[in-house]
């Protein structure tokens, strides 16, 4: 079926590149219609197994050609409680678009003939947000006197402190940061999902009874043992991988090379691009350049170039990466925005040492040039530097998106906590209760990073999990 989707709305890109507005501004009525109704509305809608929660797709769209939008709230926060935002930051096209039976197929992501399920949900979620709507409680008389801990408030510890507390169980849950939202408020940018947002999805756990205490690290403020001895029945660990990689090549603790957790936490998290207002720095040069190739590098590219605009400085953004641009595990809607907004990249590159000047700050990047070799452990071509092809970038800021590993504050003060080789918790798949009785986890510290619905979903299983050992 060849169709026409309905793009949806966005700040200009000479306007956005200035600001940290929300780029995407969503479906109107009309347009949520005119996409809506494009859906086939199959007999077997295997766009729902493309879903970590299980929504319903067929049945919430079915719901928007009907015009019965409270119904189709109602049906996603069936399985997912925060549909403002997951329709603003889930990669769809590597999930339920892909799944879609429109999507063009050969295609590592979704194609442009898929539905948009992701900006209905949205246009979903900001529709109960402006009419105030609220998913009813579940609560079970069985479960009133039961307390659980949950550890992080980033989208496994929300996910799974929503799940317990619809059905009357007591949450606390402990951040160790002075605002909830973990890796929502610290690594995404406010031009991606705004921290209006952010408040109104905390605010509805605050509202269903859920404690968040902040600056409280379990592993240094507290113990596990104590949060049993404080009368918790369970605890959820959604630590989630706070710890950067770096490259290991010579400069890299030069002056101005920052690990993109440092560069978007100073950003997003303490407002540095509006310094000296905002009580935190940050230092921005004339040739900014910004390592790796996921969504966090995107972050880290588009931040630069706002906080560029902002000073006055032109624009001079670039990605380096090491493969070819097909294999950038980066949603396609954020590269695109990059590129609008004026963010250069340089594929096929091997960093291979930092070069500083006098006063200790980074100057240059030394490079190699690469080819594409067999594919590696995941599935893509491994890149192999060319011999003699070393050449240099200018470089005044450098920021490391490489990926990050497990915060292990938690683990290394509980031995009997049992991780992998990579620190990452191991848990029982079905449960994710972790060696330790009445302890799970979820979210990046269970498997590494991955997707923020992904996370959420850890962290359903989890409270299905505990709510369920709590009836037996």
């Amino acid at each position: 079926m060849k169709r026409k989707p309905v793009n949806v709305r966005e700040q200009d890109h000479v306007t956005r590149a200035g600001n940290f507005s929300e780029v995407v501004q969503g479906y109107t009525e009309e347009e949520a219609l005119g996409e809506a109704v494009q859906c086939l509305q199959c007999k077997n809608p295997v766009c729902i197994t493309g879903c970590p929660v299980g929504i319903d797709i067929k049945k919430f769209i079915g719901q928007i050609c009907a015009k019965d939008y409270p119904g189709a709230y109602f049906t996603i926060r069936e399985k997912n409680n925060f549909p403002l935002i997951c329709g603003r930051v889930c990669p769809a096209e590597y999930q339920c678009r892909k799944a879609c039976v429109l999507t063009k197929k050969g295609l590592p992501f979704a194609g442009e003939n898929a539905i948009n399920i992701h900006f209905l949900e949205r246009f979903i979620g900001d529709y109960g947000r402006k009419h105030n709507l609220t998913a009813p409680l579940k609560k079970d008389d069985k479960l009133a006197s039961k307390k659980v801990a949950v550890v992080g408030s980033g989208p496994a510890g929300l996910s799974c402190a929503g799940e317990l507390a619809r059905v009357g169980v007591k949450v606390t849950m402990y951040e160790g940061l002075h605002r909830p939202g973990g890796v929502l408020c610290y690594g995404i940018p406010p031009f991606r999902l705004p921290q209006d947002v952010m408040d109104y999805e905390i605010d509805y756990l605050k509202t269903i009874g859920v404690d968040i205490i902040q600056n409280v690290i379990i592993g240094k403020t507290k113990s596990l043992d104590q949060l049993f001895r404080d009368g918790y029945s369970a605890v959820f660990l959604g630590l989630g991988a706070g710890t950067p990689s770096f490259l290991g090549i010579p400069g890299e603790n030069l002056c101005n090379v920052y690990s993109a957790n440092e560069f978007l936490t100073r950003a997003n998290l303490m407002k540095a691009y509006e310094f000296p207002k905002a009580h935190t720095p940050i230092n921005i040069g004339a040739h900014i350049i910004v390592i790796g190739g996921g969504n966090t590098a995107m972050d880290a590219a588009r931040v630069a170039v706002r906080i560029q605009r902002m000073k006055g400085i032109e624009p001079n953004v670039t990605v380096v990466y090491r493969r070819t641009e097909n294999e950038l595990p980066a949603r396609r809607l954020e590269i695109a925005h990059a590129k609008e907004e004026g963010v250069k990249f340089e594929f096929l590159v091997a960093p291979k040492a930092f070069i500083g000047d006098e006063y200790g700050s980074v100057r240059k990047l030394v490079s190699l040039r690469c080819r594409l070799g067999e594919p590696d452990s995941s599935g893509r071509r491994r890149p192999v530097p060319i011999e003699g092809s070393e050449f240099e970038i200018n470089c005044d800021v450098a920021v490391l998106a490489i990926g990050l590993q497990a915060n292990q504050i938690l683990n290394k003060a509980t031995p009997a906590l049992k991780t992998d080789k990579y620190g990452d918790i191991i848990v029982h798949q079905e449960t994710m209760e972790t060696s330790i009785p009445n302890v799970y986890a979820g979210g990046d510290i269970v498997g590494g990073e991955g997707t923020v619905i992904e996370a959420m979903s850890m962290g359903k299983k989890a409270a299905a999990a505990i709510i369920a050992g709590f009836l037996k």
